[in-house]
């Protein structure tokens, strides 16, 4: 029987990360994967390829504005979608074959197969063919992710009722994609949909789209998409998904009891996502699952199980890679006796649809719940000549800081590059930096990071200069 210092139950970001630096600690480490591809559903399924698909999409939005900068075409522009999904794919691929490359590298032990709990210490690995090996390990780690959700009455059948993964590499762009579910993952598929041409309809539960942002960001990214063609049923209960032939009918019920109805030949169910135990047998490890389907861990990571921790999507907390991969780092620096530390309100969130939206800290609900005094400064990047200068007018910059103290408190950005830009902000919050210190920074002219010092400066005293 084979013996390992780490085994880690899944190759997500959270798990390959985690294994990736086990191993530089000097433990003998493994890694499980039930499938063929490493990477978890980012890599193959998620942030990865929505992202390829993203990117291609915009390039076929923005040339149709070429002539714009005085770039003319000729002839007319189609899309390939088989060829856009192809080279999604080899992204995909590419990736994954990194991640094969590190654990190569860093001399980790990949096995191939369902991984579950014989006992506290021992995994037993069920291989494709049938077969089944038991490793035993000092210390293990669940980081089996998470899987979409769907709504009881809801029969998904992976061809016209669909989730995220199919909607990845769907055969043609859809006439009309009704999407249940106005989040992160909905809202972005739906923009790439609709920039090939679909008509796409939103059906959101809560009052806002992407609603656990702050309200200003989803007032402004609605406003856009509506620009841009989208449309919105907010507030609204869907009652029923249902399929004949190529046509999907969802009835939903708005707050004043009425009903609408929608047809279209594609329905994304993108209602969020649950945590992955499935098979996992935790009950034979003595690992306790909450009511939610979360493992139960303390501030640690550790469960109930002194040699066993979980990470990712399978623990409290957001859903997000980097979340994973810091908690799978940390992790592993707790095993070698080192003292790592998560400020999990220093985990910034994004939205890859253009324009990007992104956010680190406490929203404006937020600090007016729990009652603390705040002022705010905010900065469009209308009025920068970077944005001028490459037609990315839309969105701003929004700083929140302390009343009295001048902290920062949180950062909200909608706008070109902002998944990029909020990485400033999270510097600057890390070392409790105020709002005065960042306006005295300099920033490069003509960037779209100077809506960030202007944002700040209005948030100092009011004083922003290009506004």
């Amino acid at each position: 029987m084979s013996s390992f210092d780490v085994v880690i139950i899944g190759s997500g970001p959270g798990g390959y990360v985690s294994a990736i630096r086990c191993a530089q600690l000097g433990f003998n480490t493994a890694i499980i994967e039930k499938y063929s591809s490493l990477g978890g559903t980012c890599l193959n399924v998620g942030c990865i390829p929505s992202k390829a698909m993203l990117a291609s999409s915009h390039h076929y939005a923005e040339i149709k504005h070429f002539e714009d900068h005085g770039i003319e075409l000729t002839g007319e522009v189609k899309i390939n979608l088989a060829k856009m999904v192809a080279r999604k794919q080899a992204v995909v691929d590419q990736t994954s074959g990194g991640v094969k490359y590190l654990m190569d590298k860093n001399k980790i032990t990949v096995l191939e197969g369902t991984g579950s709990f014989v006992d506290a210490t021992h995994v037993a690995v069920a291989k494709a063919d049938g077969t089944t090996e038991t490793i035993e390990a000092k210390n293990i780690i669940i980081a089996t992710g998470s899987k979409p959700s769907s709504l009881p009455f809801i029969t998904i059948d992976k061809e016209r009722i669909i989730t995220s993964t199919e909607a990845l590499k769907l055969p043609e762009v859809p006439k009309h994609l009704v999407i249940i579910g106005g989040g992160v993952i909905g809202i972005e598929l739906g923009q790439v949909y609709l920039r090939l041409g679909a008509q796409v309809s939103v059906v959101e539960y809560m009052d806002r789209i992407i609603p656990g942002m702050d309200s200003s960001l989803s007032k402004e990214l609605t406003k856009v998409l509506k620009k841009q063609g989208m449309k919105f049923y907010v507030s609204h209960k869907v009652q029923s998904v249902e399929r004949a032939g190529d046509v999907v009918t969802v009835q939903a019920e708005n707050a004043k009891g009425e009903t609408i109805t929608l047809e279209g030949d594609y329905a994304l169910v993108s209602v969020g996502r649950r945590p992955y135990t499935d098979g996992l047998n935790a009950d034979k490890a003595g690992v306790k699952i909450s009511d939610r389907g979360q493992v139960e861990v303390n501030d640690h990571l550790q469960t109930n199980v002194p040699n066993i921790y979980a990470i990712g999507d399978v623990v409290r907390g957001a859903m997000l890679a980097h979340k994973a991969e810091e908690e799978g780092t940390m992790v592993a620096e707790l095993l070698a006796g080192q003292k790592p530390h998560i400020d999990y309100n220093l985990i910034p969130g994004v939205v890859y649809t253009w324009p990007e939206v992104a956010a680190v800290g406490q929203t404006e609900e937020q600090l007016k719940e729990a009652g603390i005094a705040y002022k705010s400064g905010s900065f469009p990047f209308k009025a920068l000549g970077r944005a001028r200068a490459s037609a990315d007018l839309d969105g701003f910059v929004k700083i929140l800081a302390d009343a009295k103290t001048d902290e920062v408190l949180g950062v909200h950005m909608i706008g070109a590059r902002t998944a990029d830009l909020i990485a400033e902000a999270v510097v600057a919050m890390e070392f409790k930096a105020s709002a005065e210190d960042i306006s005295r920074m300099s920033h490069a002219h003509p960037t779209f990071a100077e809506a960030v010092k202007e944002a700040a400066l209005a948030a100092t005293d009011n004083r922003p200069i290009h506004v």
